[in-house]
């Protein structure tokens, strides 16, 4: 039983936080616009600030672990693997690229981010998670989504590349690792205030993540959708995180793990998916389902740690 609230504690409160979302935006207290843009204040400050704040008060050199790192990296190119041959029996090229994107790609640094925080205190290793996993989420996308679009749009390769680049959340890792290696002071003063805005990242992102959120009918696609949802919050976890038990990996490394492998897919695939020529039918469902199926699975895969003190 002690188990069950622990794992009733991580989760409840980040998903009442997406239907307290929703609830305002139905009761119209906030609007899709005002969500958006809270969504990219919380993308492009809370959560890079909040990311700094972390790293920047730590001995990262002590904290760095290039093994875990790597092994994000190669979990998450192979995850991509098993979604193109999954995808392989789909006869539209386009829906194709959508199921792919949808089946690997998490909501690894909003959600990623609240679930760590709720249960540590800290970002913990979403971070060291966000460097391996992130860049190539973005990359991959891209070059799946470029390829199987209907309409090719000349230059899309580079200006996405440009926006990884300029991906606010590794820039505040980048910022944060700097000022941690090379020992810069962390006054009194500007903590607070970095903590202050930090504060703000987790229950803002969740809240404009529920104001923004649509049900999209499965219609035609449901039996993509519901394969793609299997994948991203049951196959892909039980597929590699006894892989990442055997290798040592424990506590908030297996959380950030969790997340990766197992979390609801990002919104941002349906906006990617719309943004490069797609219908967007099948990675709105996706979303959708995940969103609302997650808030299960991932109590179950958190019970299913902490009984056996991986956690």
């Amino acid at each position: 039983m002690d188990n069950l609230i622990f794992s009733l504690e991580a989760t409840i409160p980040v998903f009442l936080l997406i239907v307290l979302g929703y609830f305002f935006e139905k009761v119209h207290i906030l609007d899709k616009d005002l969500a958006n843009k809270m969504n990219r204040f919380a993308f492009q400050i809370a959560l890079p600030v909040l990311v700094f704040q972390d790293l920047a008060q730590q001995d990262f050199s002590k904290a760095w672990n290039g093994k875990y790192v790597l092994f994000c990296f190669v979990v998450t190119l192979t995850s991509i693997g098993i979604a193109f041959i999954l995808s392989l029996p789909i006869h539209d090229k386009a829906e194709r690229g959508e199921f792919i994107q949808a089946t690997y790609r998490s909501s690894a640094a909003i959600l990623g981010l609240a679930f760590i925080l709720n249960i540590y205190g800290t970002s913990g290793m979403a971070p060291l998670m966000i460097i391996g996993t992130v860049p190539l989420y973005n990359v991959a996308a891209v070059v799946i989504l470029t390829l199987t679009s209907s309409e090719k749009k000349e230059g899309a390769i580079k200006q996405s590349l440009i926006g990884i680049l300029t991906n606010p959340i590794l820039i505040g890792i980048v910022v944060g690792l700097f000022w941690s290696v090379c020992h810069l002071p962390y006054p009194i003063i500007f903590g607070k205030v970095v903590q202050s805005v930090a504060n703000l990242a987790t229950p803002l992102s969740l809240i404009a993540m529920g104001a923004a959120f649509e049900f999209h009918s499965m219609g035609r696609v449901w039996k993509q959708t519901i394969v793609a949802t299997f994948m991203k919050l049951v196959g892909f976890v039980a597929l590699f995180m006894p892989l990442a038990i055997r290798m040592g990996f424990r506590n908030s490394y297996l959380v950030a793990l969790l997340v990766m492998m197992g979390s609801a897919t990002t919104v941002s695939s349906y906006v990617m998916s719309i943004n490069m020529h797609h219908k967007g039918e099948l990675s709105a469902a996706v979303v959708s389902l995940t969103t609302l199926v997650s808030a299960f699975t991932l109590t179950m895969w958190l019970f299913i740690m902490k009984s056996h003190g991986w956690i």
